[in-house]
């Protein structure tokens, strides 16, 4: 019997792009001026061990309110994952992507988990880039793990589209609570017919919004959000870095972040650029999106059929 060498599986695409670009040198960028207000006001993070307890006690078993079907049509049109559809290359390519980021959050086979961890980041450095394509995606994956549920953020204040994609409505998010102190976000969660998904809509739209995010209180309603479920993973579809200031300072109320990097397309300088941005962050991870190099000539998945 001849011997033969071991075949190497192809890498994932965040195994592409920290190829592609030079990820750790991009990290090693200038740290942020030290007079910069925004990790100041971050760091007062009010902190309420009790609370998750006594508003499970007053409230009913049945703590989402609201409701929405997702229609699934409208995600088969625009190429999204299908819930209860067929496997596809797209789906395995999340199903890679997603194990690296709940290894980081729930900790397992000797790593520790790490702060934060289940809150993620979905961010790119310019508009059109697929940040939100990557968002929708992970979250359509994450949903379908036996042991966790996900909550889909929507935190493009300016331009949020995450409920659109998913069609469905919602008028109150976000905004609404971290602008309003006696508004609960968790009673503005949409729970969808997609077992293990929920949202929170962006809310409304104001030119204050990253005063809002860099106020003591926005830790406090992140914190709730996620003391209310220990199995809940969280995902802020986050403003383009270079767009819009809100993702440096939601960069600072998450554990883990993921840069979206159209190939081919998004530069090196603003792929740095955008990094420095997103340093109140530790640890951050690259996805490489609209990839059409592959090392082996084919789509990955297409080995065992699903698809071309």
């Amino acid at each position: 019997m001849n011997n033969h060498s071991p075949i190497k599986p192809p890498a994932s695409l965040l195994e592409r792009a920290s190829e592609i670009y030079d990820f750790r040198s991009a990290l090693r960028s200038p740290e942020p001026p030290a007079a910069d207000p925004v990790p100041v006001a971050a760091q007062a993070r009010p902190v309420a061990p009790a609370a998750p307890q006594v508003r499970e006690a007053v409230r009913a078993p049945n703590v989402h309110q609201l409701k929405a079907n997702v229609d699934r049509e409208r995600l088969r049109a625009a190429n999204y994952i299908v819930p209860e559809g067929p496997v596809t290359g797209l789906s395995e390519e999340f199903r890679i992507v997603k194990r690296q980021l709940l290894l980081a959050a729930r900790g397992g086979k000797g790593f520790e988990p790490i702060e934060n961890g289940e809150r993620i980041l979905i961010c790119s450095a310019n508009p059109n880039e697929g940040k939100t394509f990557c968002a929708l995606n992970l979250a359509l994956s994450m949903a379908t793990e036996k042991d966790n549920r996900v909550l889909l953020v929507d935190a493009d204040f300016a331009k949020p589209s995450i409920m659109s994609r998913l069609g469905i409505e919602g008028e109150r998010g976000l905004m609404d609570a971290l602008a309003d102190p006696t508004i609960d976000a968790e009673d503005l969660v949409i729970e969808t017919d997609i077992a293990g998904l929920s949202v929170l809509p962006a809310g409304r739209q104001t030119n204050q919004d990253t005063e809002y995010l860099a106020a003591a209180h926005s830790a406090a309603v992140l914190d709730r959000l996620t003391a209310h479920d220990p199995t809940r993973i969280i995902i802020f579809d986050s403003p383009p870095a270079l767009a819009a200031s809100p993702a440096s300072v939601l960069a600072l109320h998450v554990g883990q972040a993921v840069m979206v990097v159209h190939a081919d397309v998004t530069t090196d300088t603003a792929l740095r650029d955008a990094l420095s941005l997103l340093s109140g962050c530790d640890n951050i991870q690259l996805l490489l999106n609209k990839t059409k190099f592959s090392p082996t000539g084919r789509k990955f998945g297409s080995y065992y059929g699903y698809g071309a």
